[in-house]
């Protein structure tokens, strides 16, 4: 009798995350279609004007992410900022701009922590035996399964001005991409039609000649920050895949390949 009752409460709790399940995955799947107010939609418009190049097709999916978005992460205020449904609306719009067309998410980010400018970190670097720690000052941070802390004033400067190549919330949510494969290492998680060795000799190519040309004091439509490493150069990529495509497309047209094959976009032909 008692293996019974076992086995019984067993399947009851197993029914019950089942039906929550259901219930959370039916309630996600009505958010991804569910339009925006058009109060939340003039907000999104006027603070980040990239999103006017969108077609339609796009700008529609775009605000089922974005309700998804707002759903699933909190944004707390850090340094006396207190946060806005402009910032909220802002931040949302400018991250799920890379996950507007393809199947990635950002399954693991639950919080975003927002300053009112630049803020203090300490970053800590290992040489052998050797630790150092040192304090910088950031416009942003992603960490890898959240959070990601970001600088309000960078924030909307980036967003106010959608063609100089420069966008702190588009970097960092880049971060997050290349981390849903495991590591932050400039190579995501890559679409079935995609070739490993294709991205890995396109892009460490790419990275050389930056690296070249930043030695000379040239520049480049990539910002040299990328010489950074691997994954710095992935991030400020996709920053100047968004704003300055063209550009991008003619300077490094192989790595444009990659992140339009990625992100499943072609923002060089968006009017």
């Amino acid at each position: 009798m008692p293996t019974l009752i076992v086995l019984a409460l067993i399947a009851l709790t197993a029914a019950a995350y089942g039906l929550r399940s259901l219930m959370r995955r039916r309630a996600r799947a009505a958010l991804r279609e569910a339009p925006l107010t058009e109060a939340q939609r003039e907000i999104i418009r006027a603070r980040v004007p990239i999103i006017r190049r969108l077609p339609p097709e796009l700008a529609q999916a775009l605000e089922g992410r974005v309700n998804l978005f707002l759903d699933q992460v909190q944004f707390h205020g850090r340094g006396g900022l207190e946060v806005s449904e402009e910032m909220r609306l802002s931040i949302a719009a400018q991250a799920c701009l890379l996950v507007v067309n393809s199947d990635a998410w950002f399954s693991n980010l639950r919080t975003i922590l927002i300053y009112p400018g630049a803020f203090k970190s300490r970053q800590r670097r290992s040489d052998g035996f050797v630790v150092t720690e040192r304090e910088v000052v950031r416009t942003g941070e992603s960490w890898a399964r959240g959070p990601v802390i970001l600088s309000w004033a960078h924030s909307d400067a980036g967003a106010a001005d959608d063609s100089d190549g420069h966008n702190v919330v588009i970097h960092e949510f880049a971060h997050q991409i290349d981390d849903l494969s495991g590591q932050t290492d400039g190579v995501p998680l890559l679409n079935p039609d995609q070739s490993f060795a294709t991205w890995a000799r396109v892009f460490t190519e790419a990275y050389e000649r930056l690296c070249e040309v930043t030695r000379r004091g040239e520049r480049r439509v990539i910002d040299p920050y990328g010489c950074e490493g691997h994954e710095e150069f992935f991030a400020v990529s996709v920053e100047v895949f968004f704003e300055q495509p063209a550009a991008l497309r003619e300077e490094e047209p192989e790595v444009y390949t990659q992140l339009s094959a990625l992100f499943r976009l072609d923002p060089a032909e968006w009017r």
